[in-house]
């Protein structure tokens, strides 16, 4: 089905005439406004978004921070916004330590002997050499483990079957992921050898979904691991038939040295304020599983394909914009944490950002994080939004993770709500690669993206970066 749009006279006309508070004026002229609707209806009829995700999962591929992916994405990253015609582009480093996955397998030895499907959690310990090998103990969720007697779990492997669930805004993912934050050491707490949770996403497919894990200081370290959905399944029946369950698992993975990657940063300067930026980005690593297309190749696409368009324009906008690729998101918003470090004296000069990091579903839903004087301008924003399908939402987004630190700082954001619904089925698995992604999904964002990315460049006024927001 095809993106319908309205003429760009009569979406004009409709901005002049926006109910805006006593006393103020519409904060974007007829030609910013007529031009973003331009840009946004060449970003639907086609842009180099596609393009380059598709050059991204091909030439590099995985690339979990630390490894040669990592390296060599750094570098695509470089000559890519070259390529693209950024007025400037360079590399900021950011330092942390390493994980390598190894092997890892499981089985159940008794009662009803079956390979299972498992993926080792990010920084989990390796069991032994001959593998670890007890009993399971099962747990509905977090809270019952937490609750559980002190030696509820002795000498046992831990298994939590909580279930995520399925959101078109992603909302199941932050009660049911507890588990794999927290779980090993809550387990070990109880006595565990190690644990197993069901996958944290949304699919029946029998791949297990990695992601990251963290151990509490001063409590002893135990192996981690993910099952795929049927083998979680496959334990929960087993267990119902009231037969002591046993399992084996061996993992192999180790901690590494430290490593320095780099967060890669394009910008177009701006005209008249280049010392002024608007932030509009995502991360560039991803786990080792898959290809990394939705999370995050996606945003990176659409962040700099949206940037592009701008660069095409006759005259830069008035302030600068800047695309971050962000180096090791997944592991700790690290590279978001270095960039925010790096330019906390600089708070006052980001107007405004926004992080793509959600895949690549059509955007549905507009939120700021604004000073309330700054809301009729978000509001005409928004109307130049509505032919994509976009309201406006809140006055309470949250940016995206990378810009966590930053928000912190007291920089304004914006969320621009991708439809997750099937996200989680794909995320941090072998299946996340480039045919999830639809094309015209993709276009969709970067229309959504360049329309913000311009105005906010555009905006004569504020958001309320380094004032208000904390």
């Amino acid at each position: 089905m095809k993106l319908k749009y309205f003429p760009i006279a009569i979406i004009v006309t409709c901005l002049t005439t926006l109910d805006v508070a006593a006393n103020q004026t519409p904060s974007f002229s007829k030609k910013d406004l007529k031009i973003a609707a331009e840009l946004r209806d060449q970003a639907l009829e086609g842009s180099k978004d596609y393009e380059i995700v598709e050059s991204l999962t091909t030439e590099v591929g995985p690339r979990m921070a630390g490894t040669p992916g990592d390296a060599a994405a750094v570098k695509w990253g470089v000559a890519k916004l070259k390529e693209l015609g950024f007025d400037k582009v360079w590399t900021e480093p950011v330092t942390f330590p390493t994980w390598k996955r190894g092997v890892e397998t499981a089985e159940v030895i008794a009662p009803y002997p079956q390979p299972l499907v498992i993926t080792a959690l990010g920084f989990s310990v390796a069991t032994s050499e001959e593998g670890l090998t007890a009993e399971i103990v099962q747990f509905d969720d977090l809270d019952a483990l937490e609750k559980a007697p002190d030696n509820a779990a002795e000498g046992k492997i831990v298994f939590i079957r909580n279930r995520m669930e399925r959101a078109r805004d992603g909302s199941g993912y932050g009660p049911a992921v507890a588990a794999r934050g927290s779980g090993a050491s809550e387990a070990a707490k109880k006595g565990a050898l190690g644990i197993l949770i069901r996958s944290i996403g949304t699919d029946t497919d029998r791949m297990a979904h990695t992601g990251m894990m963290r151990y509490e200081e001063g409590i002893e370290k135990i192996p981690a691991a993910a099952l795929s959905a049927p083998d979680a399944d496959l334990l929960e029946n087993m267990i119902r038939r009231g037969k002591s369950v046993t399992v084996s698992m061996t993992i192999g993975a180790k901690s590494g040295d430290a490593y320095t990657s780099h967060n890669v940063i394009g910008e177009i300067t701006g005209s008249e304020k280049p010392e002024e930026y608007v932030i509009i980005g995502a991360h560039l690593d991803s786990w080792d599983l898959g290809t990394g297309a939705l999370d995050d190749g996606a945003g990176i696409g659409i962040t700099a394909a949206a940037a592009k368009l701008i660069l095409g324009l006759p005259q830069r906008p008035k302030r600068s914009i800047r695309v971050i690729m962000f180096a090791n998101e997944e592991q700790g918003l690290v590279g978001g944490k270095a960039y925010a470090d790096a330019h906390k004296d600089d708070v006052q000069n980001i107007i405004t950002a926004a992080e793509s990091d959600f895949g690549a579903g059509k955007i549905w839903r507009i939120d700021s994080k604004v000073k309330p004087e700054a809301l009729p301008a978000v509001k005409q924003m928004v109307e130049v939004m509505k032919p994509l399908g976009i309201a406006y939402g809140n006055n309470e987004a949250g940016g995206g993770p990378d810009l966590i630190p930053l928000r912190g700082k007291g920089i304004s954001v914006f969320s621009l709500r991708q439809d997750g619904t099937d996200y989680f089925d794909y995320h941090h698995t072998p299946n996340d690669t480039l045919d999830k992604i639809d094309p015209e999904a993709l276009r969709q964002n970067t229309a959504a993206y360049v329309i913000f990315a311009y105005l906010s460049a555009q905006f004569d006024g504020d958001f309320g970066s380094g004032f208000h927001q904390k």
